[in-house]
């Protein structure tokens, strides 16, 4: 099970935009997110007539590593860390550190 899932919003704890928040947008298998306003690159394009798109500078987010975000909790307004525990139903399920509540998606 990963500590991080799609939907979750984060804070950048590292680089130039720590402490920012953000959605995550995508998860990668090889330890990489991509955080919706995180990490934004400019990339050029070429122009594609037969589809329509016009060239030019794009602006899109780039990958950052799951290691350099943290999980934010709403309750206590911070970044926190992800454990996990076995809910009544002995299913297993994420919760924060700080407190042990679960988090909800």
């Amino acid at each position: 099970m990963l500590k991080i899932k799609k939907d979750d919003e984060v804070v950048v704890l590292t680089g130039r935009d720590k402490g920012r928040r953000g959605e995550v947008l995508r998860v990668m298998k090889d330890g990489r997110l991509l955080v919706g306003g995180i990490n934004m690159v400019k990339k050029a394009t070429r122009p594609d007539p037969n589809a329509g798109e016009q060239g030019g500078l794009i602006s899109k987010e780039a990958p950052i590593q799951v290691s350099n975000v943290a999980i934010w909790n709403h309750e206590d307004s911070r970044a926190d860390r992800v454990g996990f525990s076995v809910d009544d139903d002995g299913k297993k399920i994420r919760v924060f550190k700080s407190n042990g509540k679960a988090i909800e998606v």
